[in-house]
């Protein structure tokens, strides 16, 4: 019989692992391997992959604001919004089954892999396309090296905020896949300090999550504690081996695994309707 505890422990390495040398994007890598690997059903694996994603991303937070590239301010005015709407989400994903859970799940990831693989192709920011005519909405200030708050800027790190929030608690995911490419959209930050402040509304989002689910259901803390350690272990051997991989490379490899996971869904629940029909 195999050890539930080695699978944990195994599952996390390589979720943390990837999260750190994909950025923030990996977390939702969480959900599939829980359900499939642990065999664990999805409404009681979106909490375990949001204490996960709390953990890893909280560490790296941490790192991050000593070396100081967190933008702190931008990532509080995302995650007030992502803090409010987190409860949202996880009480809509109580209202609905479990199929309809997945089939949003199997959307999202290849939704988000198929942007790692288009994105993979030119991981440059082309401001002058985007707004031609104009200033970038959150431009960084040259001499003081801080955002400028404008209300274009304000408004969607606002949105950005909330579609984040909602997700994170709908479907368990961190939403770094969203907020990074956003922030590299409508700002000119550099991409570390873009992954950095990322980092620190999913922390805190995720945080929200977590409580959340707490209140309506039981966290199986049996599988939940060694997946977590080792998912903080995990992310921080990704860290030391992430400096040797470029961004190009890092979102082919999340595009490929996200699309691959969809599909693999998306067959599991073909199967599941034929064997009940």
């Amino acid at each position: 019989m195999v050890d539930l505890n080695l699978v944990a422990i195994l599952s996390g390495l390589a979720i943390g692992f990837l999260m750190s040398i994909t950025g923030a994007g990996g977390a939702i890598l969480s959900l599939p391997v829980l359900m499939f690997i642990m065999n664990v059903s999805l409404k009681e694996a979106v909490p375990i992959a949001l204490l996960a994603i709390f953990v890893a991303a909280g560490a790296a937070v941490v790192i991050g604001l000593k070396q100081g590239v967190v933008r702190y301010k931008a990532a509080t005015l995302l995650a007030v919004m992502g803090v409010i709407t987190a409860p949202v989400g996880v009480y809509v994903a109580h209202q609905l089954t479990a199929l309809w859970l997945q089939l949003l799940f199997v959307v999202l990831l290849f939704f988000v892999g198929i942007q790692a693989l288009l994105s993979s192709r030119n991981t440059t920011l082309m401001q002058d396309n985007l707004y031609p005519n104009k200033a970038i909405p959150c431009e960084v200030n040259p001499v003081n090296a801080k955002l400028f708050w404008t209300a274009s800027c304000t408004r969607k790190l606002l949105l950005t905020g909330t579609i984040a929030g909602f997700l994170s608690g709908l479907l368990g995911v961190g939403g770094g896949f969203i907020v990074i490419p956003i922030l590299q959209k409508v700002s000119n930050i550099e991409y570390r300090m873009v992954v950095a402040t990322s980092l620190a509304m999913t922390a805190l989002v995720a945080l929200s999550g977590v409580i959340t689910y707490a209140i309506y259901s039981t966290i199986e803390w049996k599988i939940a504690f060694p997946f977590v350690v080792a998912t903080l272990i995990g992310s921080m051997l990704g860290k030391l081996k992430s400096a040797n991989i470029s961004i190009s490379q890092s979102r082919l490899t999340f595009g490929i695994i996200s699309l691959f996971i969809a599909i693999v869904m998306c067959l599991n629940l073909a199967y599941q309707a034929i064997i009940h029909h």
